[in-house]
């Protein structure tokens, strides 16, 4: 599998599994670009570091939960790290998964 894949994976269980968990969103900040439409979409508000996915679901202390996908052994780099950091401080979740699934049981805990 791919970080792709499992985000896919992920996407189709919040699909299936209907509302709330069906208000999840991605992020587009991966994949191969021209430099045209690179400028523009950081024009238009794309930031390199920003989470993957967005569940806009406020829960507890929360006001939402960011998910970063991530997959074999790749880390956080620094400016995700900075990202997550920032997020934390505005009362939002942030957690790292390796897989589908891991990411499927975080959120299944959050909305417990």
């Amino acid at each position: 599998m791919s970080e792709s894949k499992e985000q896919q994976a992920l996407i189709k269980w919040c699909n299936l599994k209907g509302h709330p968990h069906n208000l999840i969103f991605a992020v587009p900040n991966e994949g191969k670009r021209s430099y045209k439409t690179a400028s523009r979409m950081v024009a238009e508000g794309l930031k390199s570091g920003v989470p993957d996915l967005v569940f806009p679901v406020a829960r507890g202390p929360y006001h939402g939960l960011f998910i970063e996908m991530k997959y074999g052994r790749n880390k956080l780099t620094a400016n995700q790290d900075v990202w997550m950091k920032h997020l934390l401080d505005q009362g939002y979740l942030c957690i790292v998964c390796y897989t589908w699934q891991a990411a499927q049981e975080q959120m299944e805990t959050y909305l417990a």
